[in-house]
């Protein structure tokens, strides 16, 4: 093992994150393994790397007892004295034994170790910069996409690889090999093969880091995303709100001529973006919830949580919406039921 070999070990080291002293002692441990499985040794050996010249020892240790058990592992401490009168029981004896033709196994399994520990170092490092960022957007770019029915889209991220899984694909989404997409960052899994980074276009979260992206001023803290709620692919909305009389939370989330959500609109493919103001009032947050559709009149049951719309006759099938979405989305939103009736049903 040569001085070069060792200085490239410590560079590595240092540029992965690793401790120079955490990867030698790996190199000696594993060193130890190797001289038992080469030279059926089962006595208790110790292996010196001098981190300076790469010299290596192989020693022999026997402990120092009263009597012995196994010879292999021990020494009396009359034996032991007769070598080193300092010698007391419970202390070890050592001994050189290193082969002479121990330097090759010892070059390739260092290697092998250092190998190993780098590639350890590297998903950990992968896994904590990933790990931090669950709950935001990541881009990537479509390298892989299974044939199977229920087919995983791979994306490449970085120095990795994201999963994003048949659950969490946007339905009738079609994924090309070469497209960017940006997903939210669902979790990071800690495997035997590294990180697993599962991601998803389906997730309510998507739809609000979207829009902290696109809009300055719920990136700067003045709007709020108070709520979303979201039909993948279909439809969603989201309640927004100001703390200052002079913004206004929708119009800044439309953007000029509806350029914001429009960028949204896009990302997510076609998918219909309902903005709505939020309000403390129950009666006046479900009215806004049920937007595009006009309502005469909110009535709420605190105890129940739930709520009674009245909505004129032509506006009926607008309130609750094609197979119920509309009315669907804006209980979801606001978390309140909502019974909706027209004027003519009262």
């Amino acid at each position: 093992m040569n001085v070069n070999f060792l200085d490239t070990c410590g560079e590595l080291a240092k540029e992965k994150g690793i401790s120079p002293d955490v990867l030698f002692d790996a190199i000696e441990a594993a060193l130890i393994s190797a001289y038992r499985r080469n030279f059926g040794a089962v006595q208790n050996v110790r292996v010196a790397l001098d981190r300076t010249t790469g010299v290596f020892q192989v020693f022999s240790r026997l402990k120092v007892v009263k009597a012995i058990e196994d010879a292999r592992q021990e020494i009396t401490l009359e034996e032991a004295q007769k070598i080193d009168s300092r010698y007391e029981v419970e202390d070890f004896v050592e001994t050189e034994i290193t082969p002479k033709d121990f330097g090759r196994i010892a070059a390739q399994t260092a290697k092998q170790v250092v190998v190993q520990r780098l590639k350890e170092a590297e998903r950990g490092i992968i896994y904590d910069e990933y790990a931090a960022k669950e709950g935001d957007i990541v881009t990537g770019m479509i390298h892989r996409v299974e044939r199977a029915e229920q087919k995983n889209v791979y994306l490449e991220i970085g120095k990795t690889e994201a999963v994003l899984m048949p659950s969490e694909q946007i339905p009738h989404e079609l994924y090309k090999s070469g497209e960017r997409l940006k997903c939210y960052l669902l979790e990071v899994k800690k495997t035997n093969k590294g990180p697993q980074i599962l991601v998803s276009r389906t997730h309510p979260g998507l739809l609000k880091r979207l829009f902290e992206l696109e809009v300055p001023e719920i990136h700067d803290g003045f709007v709020e995303i108070r709520s979303v709620s979201r039909e993948a692919g279909a439809r969603s909305k989201i309640a927004v709100y100001s703390r200052d009389g002079n913004i206004d939370p929708v119009g800044s989330c439309v953007g000029p001529k509806g350029s914001r959500v429009q960028n949204v609109v896009n990302e997510l493919r076609g998918e219909k973006v309902d903005i709505v103001k939020w309000d403390e009032d129950p009666a006046v947050y479900i009215a806004n919830a049920l937007s595009p559709s006009k309502v005469v009149s909110v009535e709420v049951f605190p105890d129940e949580k739930a709520s009674r719309v009245v909505v004129p006759d032509y506006q009926l099938s607008l309130a609750i919406g094609k197979e119920g979405q509309n009315a669907r989305l804006a209980a979801k939103l606001t978390g309140w039921k909502i019974d909706i009736k027209s004027e003519a049903q009262l």
